[in-house]
């Protein structure tokens, strides 16, 4: 008799424990939902007298008349800018997020000039598997302190040692483009955004992926894939779900590509945490020796080294938040601006021809400086191997620094000497 009173007593808890959960997730929906009805309400309240597009549906905006396609969608964008040329800018709704789409400069420039106007929208959470809460997307706090952290590594000084892997890459893409001479229309796109891939990924990464010669590769594939999926989830509010997206095969193919693009990075990172280990173990055996010609450094390698004002450094997830930051930022919007600057060149002969002109009368005139310079570093590089066992002996160490831009350098030192 116990053992019956007691399984039908424990039927009755899981019923009315069962129930209960039911009712809490029941009313925990009702009042996320309710709170989402405010929020959309006061939205719409706020954003009605914003000229908008004919055809917005309560809850799901202008989603279903919006091309899924990135190509269309860009035509579609065009058209209504286009048909609504004399407003400042249009709004459109993505489901319960308004979107606010602003083509004067005087009106972009209030946002983009304002210290205070950080706070990214909800949109930019669907960039958050991938970038994590990097520079892009972070807000407040980290982002100021980030943002302080990374500054200095964009100094004129380090960008400029990366010329000579730009002009690399650029040959690349000039002797790419020289077979359309003369001949049928083509689509540039592709071109320009695997050189700005290529640059962004060595002067970022310091890794040389060859994109422009071997646009099959893995890593590739994934970034262009990862930005595709990431801008058409933002349009299909179905997608929004993290549970509900990786129900379609769009969720999966995306969580397929993170983990190819999150695994490529992460081993960049640890490969070149493991060398400059090495290299400091080195150096540290090799006292009162002469020191190697320097290394030219990649965003990744200040990275690895930056601290904040505590002393702490970076830690291989935010290092790699921030560069895969800028591998997406980097190579998409530099190629984006360089596409727009040859087809306006190309709708416009006469303009081409000035900046040809300019081109030629500017190198025409540095070329002889610069023969000139190549010359002289020659010669220096002669005198400072030819002078190591002099500086020996005179207890010198420092480094030859040839500079194409800025000129040439010698730095010297006493050793155990603080002053230079």
């Amino acid at each position: 008799m116990m053992t019956l009173w007691l399984v039908y007593v424990g039927q009755k808890l899981l019923l009315w424990g069962a129930l209960s959960a039911f009712s809490l997730a029941g009313a925990t929906f009702i009042l996320s939902f309710l709170q989402m009805v405010m929020r959309y309400a006061h939205n719409w309240l706020e954003m009605r007298p914003l000229p908008t597009i004919a055809g917005s549906y309560p809850f799901v905006g202008h989603m279903l008349m919006l091309e899924r396609r990135g190509k269309e969608f860009f035509q579609q964008l065009i058209r209504y800018t286009g048909e609504n040329r004399h407003v400042p800018m249009l709004k459109l709704w993505l489901g319960t997020v308004p979107v606010i789409a602003m083509y004067k400069a005087e009106t972009i420039e209030v946002i983009l000039t304002s210290s205070k106007q950080i706070d990214k929208s909800y949109l930019y959470t669907f960039l958050r598997p991938w970038l994590g809460l990097g520079l892009l997307t972070s807000t407040g706090n980290k982002w100021r302190s980030r943002r302080k952290l990374l500054t200095p590594t964009f100094h004129f000084t380090i960008l400029e040692e990366f010329l000579d892997v730009m002009n690399e890459q650029a040959n690349i893409l000039v002797k790419k483009l020289e077979k359309h001479v003369d001949g049928e229309k083509f689509n540039c796109f592709f071109y320009i955004t695997l050189c700005a891939l290529d640059i962004i990924c060595e002067t970022a990464m310091g890794k040389n992926i060859d994109a422009q010669t071997n646009d099959d590769s893995e890593y590739v594939r994934a970034v262009y894939r990862m930005s595709d999926l990431t801008h058409q989830r933002m349009k299909t509010i179905w997608f929004w779900h993290d549970i509900l997206y990786l129900l379609f095969k769009e969720g999966r193919d995306h969580k397929r590509n993170l983990k190819i693009v999150h695994n490529f990075t992460t081993n960049v990172i640890n490969e070149r945490a493991n060398e400059i280990k090495r290299e400091e173990e080195r150096t540290s055996g090799d006292k009162g020796k002469t020191p190697s010609n320097r290394k030219r450094k990649a965003f990744l390698d200040l990275l690895l080294n930056v601290v904040d004002d505590e002393g702490n450094k970076l830690s291989h997830e935010s290092i790699r938040e921030e560069v895969d930051t800028f591998m997406f930022e980097g190579h998409d919007t530099t190629a984006a601006g360089i596409n727009w600057a040859l087809y306006l060149l190309g709708c416009y002969p006469e303009v081409q021809k000035k900046v040809g002109n300019e081109l030629d009368e500017v190198f025409g005139q540095r070329f002889a400086m610069m023969e000139e310079k190549v010359i002289l570093s020659c010669i220096l590089r002669h005198f400072w191997v030819e002078s190591t066992q002099k500086r020996e002996e005179l207890g010198l160490a420092g480094e030859l620094i040839l500079r194409p831009t800025t000129g040439i350098w010698i730095k010297l030192k006493r050793r155990n000497a603080d002053a230079s």
